[in-house]
């Protein structure tokens, strides 16, 4: 007899466009939340005449606890549910986004800071809730498009200062919490668990060190560290470097390095969608090979017109691999441990945006160029092409 399909299989269209639609709006809104510091950076260090340094740490902050804290989201996500886990927590993350808004000191802006990271670790949640809902031919396009939710990065660099500008400083936070209060109980009026879902019944701790001990959670997660912590952290950086190599203005730096979140976003549904084709394997070591190629051109400081078309070459291929390594992750684990094994795996992503600007910095001030920190990038995409290309893709084509 033929076996019988997964839930996943004879679910309804219409319902698992439904769950993602829900996943991706509430991914977006969260990730708002979670850059709602960093554009406001240069505000509070007027106001509280604080240093370069603490403006940075203020902004870490949130990066850092949003990383770490999807360890812990995604094994709720497995015991509990996607739908609750998403539900709460968007509704818990209205709670520091409104005591940002009335707080003066810096201390508290800390503390703030803190409960905001909880916001950035609501990636851990969506990736098992989209990934039971669809088969497995189908769950890199759909995780891609979950994936696009880190949008809301870019829909805060552009609204969080013109809403401070406009109706003062609070207004971000006010617009913000009203949207995460309403994403928070629409999906738990809304939401559903895809069927067939089981909650893991095992312990946190043996189902964390399960997930963290898988060869494929190790690989991804070493592949995403330098896929999305690349996104991050040209993301977060890249004016800064467009300012000091190329002149450009405040505003013209600005709009480029959106230009490079926005294609870098963009092209993550791409990858997903290839990956279901010919293997997200295959599509990752395509992609290191181009962020290889890119680091070394955009290390010699070409011209602006090669320039950029080597950041934005590199911004497409690591969105590619974003949606290439999810894709992996959805059709190599089991189902039940795909939110612990998110949760590895997106915290190491996101400490992979964390260091890369501590470290360009550094260099930046011991030589006085970004070259030799643009070719470590380069060796270690050569370094990671190699690992997948002789590694990874022998062994998912056998």
């Amino acid at each position: 007899m033929p076996a019988a399909p997964s839930p996943a299989a004879v679910t309804s269209t219409a319902s698992r466009v439904t769950a993602l639609i829900l996943a991706t709006i509430a991914f977006a809104v969260n990730f708002w939340a979670w850059a709602l510091l960093s554009p406001l950076g240069p505000v509070y260090q007027r106001s509280l005449g604080l240093s370069a340094t603490a403006v940075s740490v203020l902004v870490a902050v949130p990066v850092i606890v949003g990383s770490l804290g999807r360890i812990v989201l995604g094994a709720l996500t497995d015991r509990y549910g996607g739908r609750l886990v998403f539900g709460v927590t968007t509704l818990i993350g209205v709670i520091p986004v409104v005591f940002l808004a009335f707080v003066e000191t810096y201390s508290l802006l800390l503390v703030g800071g803190l409960l905001l990271g909880l916001t950035g670790a609501t990636f851990a949640i969506g990736v098992p809730f989209v990934n039971a809902w669809f088969p497995p031919e189908r769950r890199g396009l759909a995780l891609g498009v979950f994936g696009m939710g880190n949008i809301g990065t870019a829909i805060s660099g552009f609204a969080t200062p013109w809403l401070a500008d406009e109706f003062g400083r609070r207004a971000p936070f006010y617009v913000v919490a009203a949207a995460l209060a309403v994403t928070g109980v629409v999906f738990l009026l809304v939401g559903r668990d895809a069927p067939g879902v089981k909650p893991a019944a095992e312990p946190f701790l043996k189902r964390f060190t399960a997930a963290a001990r898988m060869r494929v959670t190790v690989e991804l997660a070493g592949m995403y560290a330098l896929t999305f912590g690349g996104f991050v952290a040209f993301g977060v950086y890249l004016p800064l470097y467009l300012q000091s190599v190329y002149g450009l203005t405040v505003a013209d730096a600005a709009a480029r390095a959106a230009g490079f979140v926005v294609l870098a976003t963009l092209a993550r549904p791409v990858g997903g969608w290839l990956s279901d084709r010919v293997g997200g394997e295959s599509v990752l070591a395509y992609v290191l090979a181009v962020v290889f190629a890119c680091a070394i051109v955009v290390s010699f400081a070409p011209g602006m017109p090669v320039a950029t078309v080597g950041f934005l070459a590199m911004a497409a291929a690591l969105g590619l691999g974003n949606g290439a390594v999810f894709a992996i992750l959805g059709r190599s684990v089991p189902v039940a441990m795909v939110g612990s094994a998110t949760g590895v795996v997106g915290a190491a992503g996101g400490l992979g945006g964390f260091l890369p600007p501590i470290v360009m910095g550094l260099i930046f001030q011991a030589t006085g160029s970004y070259s030799i920190g643009l070719m470590l990038l380069a060796a270690m995409a050569f370094g990671a092409f190699v690992y997948c290309w002789f590694i990874l893709r022998p062994r998912a084509h056998p």
